[in-house]
């Protein structure tokens, strides 16, 4: 297999010019180029270009392989192909004693069970949610009748925080082993579009994410697995710094020396119950903001230029940053095109912004988190959940600023950036349901949250016309862009630092931020707990996943 990197065409190119793309750089005639397959297709949008074209990563199948690539030996742009295919680490014996626990059924947790399923394991899940349509009903209940499910909802249930989301698959992680494109294919195979496999920002979209998400939760059951719903642990069963197993809010015990914690973000009481048996866990960076709405066709033209609404590249993305002078950055983050800003609170009493799209993207608004970032050394050193109360605080304030009914609070961007009150809506009218209660923002964050994006909103003006436009909306709050917390854990066998037997995984551990890194995470702790089994020879251990109590 031969990898060729960097071919250009016009974004209106059919397949056959594709392929006559790739025979004219290669210099292969028709019959030499047995198969291909595209791996990437990207485009670049640059202000500097006059014409946007397709950026292709093709993978290719040719005569004599070997003689092509002695004949191209000195083009960079042709190489022999990686080998990205997944290769499992072991597999579980017949008479295996043990299963493991999976606590948490988000990304990470789905393909840690996954993965642990395939190799025999027989995995048995833990969540505390509900499973995805019915908690798809719970989430409606809180967006359009102000009725909140504590326990199922944007943050807790099948697929986690990430199903109601853009379902967006795309990562900065470095992924030396390819565990990505073993995500990507997993999810192809339950119902996604084969096209997130090629696309350079692929995503699935909420509706169709519920239908993937269930569908992988089958096959973990086909394979021997078990998915319990409504099932919280409140502890943990420690013996000489070993897990022996948990404890659900039920009184049932459930014994297992291997268990795999894919927490989402929002489980603070979890986080709360693992400090309080001493689990090593430390304060980590995260941001606090607020979410941005604009016209979609404004940020298509800005974009995009003349090529706006074209049909191959879709509703136009951002990305942006500024360094503020009080030493604060300020991002966008989990940007969504033509998609909404949702009510993603967990708990009652507080109100927290998120942002979804479905697949199409076609919503009339474009919204992204405009975010600050917190520094736990320089906020809050030496107190390992002070961002958790700090989010906590800044929630409760929200709601009061919104009306204590779960609306949200907003203001419009020049009048914030002038510090006035806003009354009235323009041109853009929210997305966010329950609906936004106007006013001012300023008491809703910190003084220098408040500073920084002040100074940051002209500056992205700056750079996307029209971003820091009178009346584009900002609704307030969003604060749970990642995990306050890290569970760390050792670098080689994944394991708690002081705690064997605990894999701490995914985004509520600190290490991931969103579908794509999640649920690679979830490939490496589940390798890693099925080596340490394997080792161990827990087969010919006695049995000790059993109901107590």
């Amino acid at each position: 297999m031969i990898r060729l990197n960097e071919l250009q065409l016009p974004l209106d190119h059919t397949p056959a010019e594709l392929r006559q793309a790739i025979l004219q750089r290669l210099k292969l005639s028709d019959a030499d180029l047995l198969d291909f397959t595209v791996f990437k297709r990207s485009y670049d949008a640059r202000k500097k270009n006059s014409v946007i074209l397709f950026i292709y990563i093709i993978d290719l199948e040719v005569r004599d392989e070997a003689a092509v690539l002695a004949r191209l030996a000195n083009d960079l742009h042709v190489r022999p192909a990686p080998d990205t295919g997944y290769y499992p680490v072991g597999q579980a014996p017949a008479n295996l004693a043990e299963r493991p626990l999976v606590v948490g059924f988000g990304p990470c947790g789905l393909f840690a069970a996954l993965l642990l399923a395939q190799m025999g394991f027989k995995p048995i899940v833990l969540e505390r949610g509900k499973e995805v349509r019915s908690r798809t009903k719970d989430t409606w209940a809180l967006w359009r009748k102000k009725v909140l499910s504590p326990e199922s909802n944007v943050q807790f249930g099948e697929g986690g925080a990430g199903l109601f989301s853009d379902g967006k698959l795309y990562s900065q992680i470095k992924d030396p082993k390819f565990y990505a494109r073993k995500v990507m294919h997993e999810f192809v195979r339950a119902g996604a579009p084969e096209e997130i496999l090629y696309v350079s920002k692929p995503h699935i979209g909420t509706f169709r994410l519920t239908g993937v998400v269930a569908a992988v939760r089958e096959e973990i059951i086909a394979l021997g697995g078990e998915v319990r719903f409504e099932t919280k642990v409140t502890d943990l069963l420690i013996n000489d710094g070993q897990l022996e197993g948990v404890v659900l809010a039920n009184g049932e015990t459930l014994h297992s020396r291997h268990v795999v914690l894919a927490l989402g973000h929002s489980s603070r009481d979890t986080f709360r119950m693992l400090h309080r048996q001493g689990v090593y866990i430390e304060a980590k960076p995260f941001a606090v903001g607020f979410r941005i709405e604009h016209p979609q066709g404004m940020i298509d033209q800005a974009r995009l230029g003349k090529y706006a609404g074209h049909p191959e590249l879709g509703a136009a993305d951002y990305k942006l940053v500024h360094h503020a002078k009080n030493g604060r950055a300020v991002y966008s983050f989990c940007m969504c095109p033509g998609g909404t800003v949702v009510a993603a609170t967990s708990e009652p009493g507080r109100v927290v912004t998120n942002g979804m799209s479905q697949y199409s993207r076609n919503e009339r608004n474009a919204n992204s988190g405009i975010v600050v970032g917190i520094n736990p050394e320089q906020d809050f050193p030496g107190d390992p959940l002070a961002g958790v109360e700090l989010q906590e605080r800044l929630e409760s304030r929200a709601y009061e600023l919104g009306g204590s009914d779960y609306s949200a609070p907003g203001q419009l961007v020049g009048d914030f950036i002038r510090g006035v009150s806003s009354t009235a809506f323009g041109e853009v009218e929210p997305s966010y349901k329950p609906g936004v209660r106007l006013g001012d923002l300023a008491p809703s964050l910190p003084d220098y949250a408040i500073e920084a994006i002040r100074e940051a909103l002209p500056a992205f003006g700056r750079q996307i016309r029209g971003f820091d436009r009178h009346d584009a909306i900002l609704t307030g709050i969003e604060t749970r862009t990642s995990s306050p917390v890290r569970i760390t854990r050792d670098n080689d066998s994944l394991q708690s630092l002081n705690l064997r037997g605990l894999y701490p995984a995914g985004e509520g551990a600190g290490y991931a931020g969103g579908i794509l890194s999640a649920g690679v995470d979830g490939i490496k702790v589940a390798e890693a707990l099925a080596k340490a089994m394997l080792a161990e020879g827990d087969a010919q251990a006695a049995p000790l996943v059993r109901a107590a109590g």
